[in-house]
Order: structure tokens, then sequence, then C-alpha cells
């Protein structure tokens, strides 16, 4: 008799899990006449393919069980979330890594920055009215920010190109990167749904991650209203730096 198959998906949270199951009618075929370590491996890994359609590959994922039970289910753990229900990031996680170019062109990998206080703040597009507020803003304020020793990153579902004419146009003194495929964007969760007009379509939502020196998320704006966003930063920053002192 073929059984069902399902799916556990649970990312360890300082709340605690979030887990729901998905029964396998979700995913057709099953894996009933298995009867070898080789052939559940191949089967899990179809299974595994057919998931991924809706889900990012790069996500880890594994499981567990001996035949017997993998015949009724297969349990696969996934992080950070599932497309259009993203698990967001915590204070504590590990920032995902990631190498984008900056207004000419250059790479910068986050990784390179280990060791130094990153402010990244994500917002929806250059030149547009509610990004430019929020970019002048940190531009007003740079020097007081670049005075607790940290570094401050924009970064948007920009081309270099646009980054560049943004940065001039409004004389921004600090790195605009380019996120024009939004893959770090949903590696840091802030790629949402929105409803535009009318229309529901993924875009970013307005977000700002403070980055320690040890890569981990230190402290997170969400949902950031433009207007004093930079004071806001600026005072946390030197808020951190007087309880570190």
């Amino acid at each position: 008799m073929a059984l069902p198959l399902g799916v556990i998906l649970s990312r360890p949270r300082a709340r605690g899990p979030r887990s729901f199951f998905v029964r396998r009618s979700l995913f057709r075929g099953t894996i009933s006449g298995v009867d070898s370590c080789a052939a559940l491996r191949a089967a899990i890994d179809a299974i595994v393919a057919t998931i991924a359609i809706a889900i990012k590959p790069r996500y880890r994922i594994f499981w567990t069980g001996g035949i017997a039970a993998a015949r009724s289910l297969v349990f696969v753990t996934l992080g950070p979330g599932l497309v259009g229900d993203k698990i967001p990031m915590n204070i504590h996680d590990k920032a995902p890594e990631f190498t984008l170019q900056d207004e000419n062109g250059k790479e910068i990998s986050l990784k390179n920055l280990r060791g130094k206080t990153v402010v990244l703040y994500f917002y929806p597009r250059a030149d547009t009215p509610g990004c430019t507020i929020e970019a002048q803003e940190f531009r007003d304020t740079y020097k007081k920010i670049q005075k607790t020793g940290v570094v401050l990153m924009g970064i948007s579902p920009d081309t270099p190109k646009s980054q560049k004419k943004f940065q001039e146009k409004f004389s921004l003194p600090f790195t605009l990167l380019a996120d024009a495929d939004k893959k770090v964007a949903d590696a840091f969760g802030v790629l949402k749904e929105k409803n535009m007009y009318g229309k529901k379509v993924m875009g970013i939502v307005r977000t700002t991650f403070i980055i320690g020196p040890d890569g981990k998320i230190q402290h997170i704006f969400p949902k950031v209203k433009v207007e004093g966003h930079a004071e806001e930063v600026l005072a946390y920053l030197k808020e951190s730096a007087r309880i570190a002192s």
C-alpha cells in the first residue's frame, strides 16, 4: 500500500522552533517499493528535487529515519523558510554571506568586513521619493555615524549604474550595493509580497541590519519609516558604544 509522505519545515529560533506539517499530497508519488538504502536515497533525492521547485536550492536539506519510516514520512528541515513565507532573520543569527558589486562595479564581500560593525540598510529602489529621503538623512548624519567606527552600506535591487547615478545626484558618501536579482534581499528575509496598486508583487520591505564584528546580527530595524531613521540608527550606535566602553 502506498503511504502518503509528508514534510516538516522547522528552524530553531530564540522563541522556539517554528514547525508545521504539509501532507504528501502536495508532492505526487510514493516510495512504497523501496527496499535498500541506495534506492531510498534516490527516491528522497527525487522528492527533494520536486520540493525544490517551491523553495530555494541553497537551503540545507537532510532526512532521518529508516526505510520503513521513510515509506510513510520524509523529514526535511529547511532554512531559513519557504519562499513567500520567509522566516525573518533574528538577533544573534549569522548574517548571510554575500558578494555584490558596488556603485563602481567593485566587488564587496561581507566576509571581508569581519571585525567591523556593518550597518546594512535595504531600500526598494534608487532615486524614488522615500529612498531619497532616507539616503539624504544617512548622508547628513554620515560623519557622526562614521565616528562610531561602523561601515555604512545601502543595498537595493538596482544595477551598479543606477546606484552610481543615485550616489552622484545626491552626493552620497557611502557605498551602495547592487542586488539586481534580489538574492541577498531574499537571503535576509526582506523580499516580501506587497500590494501595489491592487496587484500583489514581490518587493523589498525597508529594513536595516546592524551586523556585529563576528558576522552575527546585532540589531534589526524592521519596516523602517524613512524620516528620522538615520538619527535612530545613530542613537543606537552611540548607545552601543557607550555600553561597550
